[in-house]
């Protein structure tokens, strides 16, 4: 392990009080010690030259390497520099819900540790939160990965999820992306829900712009996503859907789906007696009876799943006080009201 960092970053520490720092970066890494001191003193370089307070945010996921051992080093010479250590590999979805909750700036800037991400970009997306975006999305225009593996499956993907979700992005799979903290304290991620973050703060009422950012190649390791992801994007993508148009009234889907077997149900029911009546069709020669019976079923569940998925649905909010909606700003509104 190298343990001689670059000079940039054996810079004085600054006595920033976290409850004024303006722009927070939150940097997710997995087994990235080779990147990590290149990226941080390129970091600090163009984030001193931002002249506010700052902080950097970095969420070590389990890694198996030393960059645990490269963070504490860093984090000696520079105070704006905060770490996190997970116990085990949670995913990059959990990393960055963890840098969203310890944030203190007003601005959350999120980037890779692979150095594929360019800090010089930050200042841009910053300007553009400050033009009054919520959320910046970076589109690496010029995507320096394979071909086939990464830029063809990435941009098909991408205008999948723009199309079922309505939010339409060039590339949901950029980390390199900025956000108004204030849009982002009433979310929360699971799974491998981080891509669609777009699209859960554009369903809070967030100005959404995408920006074209620099992108370079791999300069140590390798990546760690595979084509099996493939396969979880289009699942989460169904989560995704169903919580936009079904999460305050799950009754409407499984309620509309329950009704169709039991039409469906009464369909294959009277087809059977039709067969039966004018074709002389015995009714145990013909499976439409066992099928309108199992469909009967189906949709007499499906119905009843609806009214729990209603229950839970209420319990959600009621257990956290929240409210199916969020103000962005009131005038003249007294507290009590």
């Amino acid at each position: 392990m190298n343990q001689a960092l670059p000079r940039q970053l054996a810079a004085v520490s600054s006595r920033t009080d976290p409850a004024t720092v303006a722009v927070s970066v939150v940097l997710p890494i997995y087994e990235e010690e080779e990147s990590l001191a290149q990226l941080l003193a390129s970091l600090f370089r163009v984030l001193d030259g931002l002249g506010v307070p700052f902080e950097i945010l970095a969420i070590n996921d389990g890694s198996k390497d030393h960059s645990i051992d490269v963070l504490r080093h860093a984090a000696e010479e520079r105070r704006e520099l905060r770490v996190i250590d997970f116990t085990r590999n949670y995913g990059q979805t959990a990393a960055l819900m963890a840098g969203f909750d310890h944030a203190k700036g007003d601005i959350v800037v999120t980037l890779d540790a692979d150095l594929q991400n360019d800090p010089e970009d930050i200042p841009m997306l910053i300007a553009k939160i400050r033009e009054g975006y919520d959320v910046v999305s970076g589109w690496r225009a010029a995507r320096k990965d394979a071909v086939v593996s990464r830029n063809f499956v990435s941009r098909v993907a991408n205008k999948l999820i723009s199309r079922v979700s309505g939010v339409t992005l060039q590339d949901y799979g950029c980390t390199l992306k900025a956000y108004r903290r204030s849009m982002m304290e009433n979310l929360r991620l699971y799974g491998e829900m981080h891509r669609f973050i777009p699209i859960y703060a554009s369903w809070m009422g967030a100005r959404v712009i995408e920006v074209p950012v620099r992108h370079h190649a791999r300069q140590f390791g390798r990546s760690k996503y595979g084509l099996s992801r493939i396969v979880k994007v289009l699942l989460d993508l169904a989560v995704v859907k169903f919580l936009e148009h079904f999460l305050v009234k799950p009754i409407y889907l499984f309620g509309g789906f329950g009704m169709a077997a039991i039409a469906a149900s009464f369909g294959a029911l009277g087809w059977a007696i039709a067969l039966k009546l004018f074709d002389g069709t015995s009714l145990i020669l013909t499976p439409l009876p066992l099928l309108a019976a199992m469909l009967f079923l189906i949709g007499c569940m499906s119905i009843l799943m609806g009214l729990l998925a209603e229950m839970v649905m209420r319990t959600y909010f009621e257990s956290q006080s929240r409210r199916p909606y969020l103000i962005r700003e009131s005038i003249n509104l007294r507290p009590a009201d």
